[in-house]
């Protein structure tokens, strides 16, 4: 049985609906003097003691090859430093420096304000909504993984 057609529609909702919100997102990150995947990182490691490469991969989504060129970039700045990991010494600890911890205190409250205000007068009927919507449609794609 194939598909109904409406799934293309569906689908193509979901991708303009996250281009927008990515668009919309990363043109306010750029006024703080970041990119996305900068900011994407430093809000990641923001109140934790740090991470693996692999941990902040997986929480960023960022990929392999393009998350150690951000983290150099951030090392670079000195927000980001490598630390020796505590039990494993194949692997390095990433985390924020105190200079990042203050960049993180600035940005992402700030940007956390600047999305927020989108959502200004929508109810919380709204927001259970959408989240329900969403996370039925997450289910859709996790079926084949489980």
């Amino acid at each position: 049985m194939s598909p109904p057609a409406e799934f293309l529609s569906t689908v193509q909702a979901l991708v303009q609906c996250y281009q927008a919100f990515e668009a919309h997102s990363a043109a306010h990150i750029r006024t703080l003097g970041l990119t996305p995947p900068q900011f994407d990182i430093v809000a990641t490691l923001g109140n934790t003691p740090g991470m693996t490469a692999t941990e902040l991969g997986e929480k960023t989504l960022i990929t392999k090859g393009t998350l150690t060129g951000v983290v150099d970039r951030l090392v670079d700045r000195g927000w980001v430093e490598r630390a020796a990991h505590a039990s494993d010494r194949r692997c390095q600890i990433i985390r924020l420096t105190q200079s990042g911890e203050t960049v993180f205190a600035r940005v992402f409250p700030e940007h956390m304000a600047h999305l927020a205000a989108r959502f200004a007068g929508t109810s919380a009927a709204e927001h259970a909504r959408w989240q329900a919507a969403l996370r039925t449609l997450e289910q859709v794609f996790r079926k084949e993984q489980a």
